[in-house]
Formats: C-alpha cells, structure tokens, sequence
C-alpha cells in the first residue's frame, strides 16, 4: 500500500504565534476561510464536520456544509427529524471541524447549538434549487428505506405536489452553534504544530498556546 505521506502536496507552512492572531476568534476564522476560499487545491471549503451525542452517550459525525455564519455563530441546514436532530435535540452541544489539507490547517469549533428563526430558514429554503427542496420533502433524513425506487416515487409525488412554489417542510430547518471554544490548527514541519485556543469568558475571549 502506498504511504500517502510521500504523496501529498506541500505547501509553505504559515506560522501561527499567538503575538500576531487575532483578538476576536471569528476574525481570525474570516481570514482562514478567505485564505481556503482562494486555494485552488480545496474543492469545498465550506465543508465541515459536526459531531454530536446520541441518548446513549455515543458520538456521532458527519460532514455537512457551512451555510451562514456571523458573529452569532455557525449554521447548516438539514431535517430535523434526523438522526443529528434527536441527537441534538436530547443534547444540544455540538463540534464543528474544518481541515483544509492544503493549507495543513484545521479549526475547531465548540459550543451550544439552538435552531435559527423560522424566517431564516424560510429564507435560505427559497434560494435552494427546485429538486434540492423537493428531496428535503421526499426524503424522511436517517429512517430505514426499502430502496431507491421508494425514493424515485416519493420525489415524483412530491414533484406532483407542488407543480410551483416548494414551500420549506415544517420538520427542515437551520441550526445555529453558537461557540464557546475555538482552536486553530497550522501544520509545521517535525509535527511540532500551531495550536492557539480560544475560550469565551464574561469578559470576553482569552487566548493560550497548546503543545501539538
């Protein structure tokens, strides 16, 4: 099996030193999806992972896309019903992770979850393409389906449903992780890495380098 180390792409390596970094996490968030946003190498720098916890205790993930985000906090979109929804629903904390493996650089993001206004989702759904609204419909997100044609039906009817206008389904919706920790990752050479967290207090944000 080829060791993938000796096929990845190097690029310069930025350092990231506490001295320099911004004193507002989210600015310092802006600069680096700019920087992903401008790198050819990263298909989707949007994407990230959103880890929650189940009834059980157990952790789950997934990769989902960044839709919104501001200095309230971060937003994605999907079903409430899903298994992500109960999972926030009984707890509703999550993690967030970015890696953009070109720039050897990955946030992470921690911090309580709430639903963002009917309006916005509202507003967001209306921008979706027509069969992007029609499968938010059709499609019962995590539930056990017998097979693809029972998908290809339900879209269908669906389609028939709504002939104009999709309306957004009462049970899909945006979620808000409105962040309390963040913690920015610069790959160096020897994996002697850059890690500055940030931590929110009553006074604001403090910042602290972390050994790799």
């Amino acid at each position: 099996m080829d060791d993938i180390r000796d096929r990845r792409i190097h690029y310069s390596r930025g350092e990231l030193d506490i001295g320099v970094v911004a004193s507002d996490p989210f600015e310092q968030f802006r600069v680096w999806l700019e920087d992903a946003l401008h790198a050819a190498a990263i298909i989707e720098p949007n994407a990230m992972s959103v880890a929650s916890v189940g009834a059980n205790g157990r952790p789950s993930a997934r990769v989902v896309l960044l839709r919104q985000w501001d200095s309230r906090g971060f937003v994605f979109y999907t079903n409430y019903e899903s298994r992500k929804g109960a999972e926030l629903t009984v707890h509703p904390y999550a993690a967030l992770l970015f890696w953009w493996g070109a720039l050897e650089r990955q946030v992470r993001i921690e911090g309580v979850v709430e639903r963002v206004l009917e309006v916005e989702s509202d507003a967001y759904f209306a921008t979706r393409p027509r069969g992007h609204r029609l499968s938010a419909w059709a499609s019962h997100q995590s539930a056990v389906v017998p097979d693809a044609e029972t998908l290809r039906r339900a879209m269908e009817d669906v389609g028939a449903q709504f002939p104009g206008e999709v309306p957004r389904p009462p049970f899909w919706g945006g979620y808000r992780v409105v962040p309390d920790r963040f913690e920015f990752w610069q790959g160096r050479p020897n994996r002697v890495h850059d890690r500055i967290a940030y931590e929110r207090s009553d006074d604001g944000w403090s910042r602290a380098r972390l050994s790799p």
